[in-house]
């Protein structure tokens, strides 16, 4: 018998093909497939970067402050006329944070409040310890994200202003004010959130972070609910170089008001984490390296920051760092706030 030849239809071996994918892709999902195929990132390993990196950024600036060579200049202003100002402090702590990520986790994004066009060897760079012993203590599981759904946001020096005066008129600290800020987003939801206080506890230093829903820095509590009666003030922190006119507003809004002007977005949201204050406000524009990583620690203690809209802030993307929304941060009484704060809501 003559050998039998078996002939496939292109046509049909091609709709085989085709049902064979749409049958995968509808079990196993099409991002799936690719994002399990993506490099992953150890979620315990960056909250051990960013809590060394805030740290190294931090003796940048008390280095730079201490040694008296700021060279302050001014970067721009805001939309209400107030001077912006970058030192050398504000662009060395950027390079030991911004490249200490690029080192250890290459292609990660990272979006820096500052910009060094000129880039570091890598080899001076010390290495970071992505094991941090304070975190294994504290952070018992760990958590592998997708690295394109990370996005990092840092801010070398927050209140450059108080920085570079160091001190106010009546001879008080400022300080105390600066902090160098570390947060990590994942799908735009601010996650890790590092504070670091570089002038604290005669320069050594104070570090404060959270991982929501994983853990937090020992320091770190919630204060408890302070009862506001009817003739007691209102205690609302704002920015001392940004208010605008947030103050008469939150008077008109609440009544009886003690208004706390203040230096850094970091510190004026742990005064409110602390139960110092009842708010921190801001109604004009504030970018989100100033704010994330307050997100972040508020989150963690089931506080929560918004635009006066009420609206959750995105930290996706990079390439819109503008928050123009106004910002209310609490840890009590969120909503409450918002209605009363309803007139105090940015007009774009």
């Amino acid at each position: 018998m003559a050998p039998m030849n078996i002939r496939i239809n292109p046509l049909g071996g091609a709709v085989c093909v085709a049902v064979f994918l749409v049958l995968f892709f509808y079990i196993f999902g099409l991002p799936e497939f690719f994002s399990s195929h993506e490099e992953r990132v150890s979620m315990r390993q960056l909250l051990s970067a960013s809590i060394i990196l805030a740290q190294r950024g931090g003796d940048r600036v008390k280095e730079i402050r201490r040694s008296d060579t700021l060279q302050k200049s001014v970067k721009g202003e805001t939309k209400e006329g107030a001077k912006e100002f970058v030192s050398r402090g504000d662009m060395e702590s950027h390079n030991a944070i911004f490249y200490g990520f690029a080192k250890a986790f290459p292609g990660l994004n990272v979006v820096s409040e500052e910009h060094e066009k000129t880039p570091l060897d890598f080899s001076r760079i010390p290495d970071i310890d992505l094991n941090l012993e304070e975190v294994r203590r504290r952070v018992m599981s760990d958590q592998s994200i997708p690295k394109s759904e990370i996005t990092v946001w840092i801010d070398p020096l927050d209140a450059t202003q108080e920085y570079t005066e160091m001190t106010e008129k009546d001879g008080s600290d400022l300080l105390k004010y600066v902090t160098t800020m570390v947060c990590v987003a994942v799908n735009g939801q601010p996650t890790i959130g590092v504070i670091h206080k570089p002038f604290l506890n005669n320069d050594e230093g104070e570090t404060t972070w959270a991982w929501v829903g994983y853990g937090h820095s020992k320091n770190l509590h919630k204060a408890e609910e302070r009862k506001i009666g009817e003739d007691e003030s209102h205690k609302i922190i704002v920015s001392r170089s940004h208010a605008g006119a947030v103050a008469e507003s939150a008077k008109k809004s609440l009544g009886n008001v003690e208004i706390t002007p203040a230096g850094g977005a970091g510190y004026k949201t742990l005064e409110v984490i602390k139960g110092t204050q009842d708010a921190y406000l801001h109604t004009t524009l504030i970018k989100k390296w100033d704010i994330c990583a307050g997100n972040a620690i508020l989150s963690t203690l089931d506080g929560k920051m918004t635009t006066l809209d009420g609206k959750h802030i995105d930290y996706s993307s990079g390439d819109l760092p503008k928050n123009e929304g106004g910002l209310l941060a609490t840890t009590y009484h969120h909503d409450t706030y918002l209605e009363k704060l309803a007139e105090l809501k940015q007009k774009k």
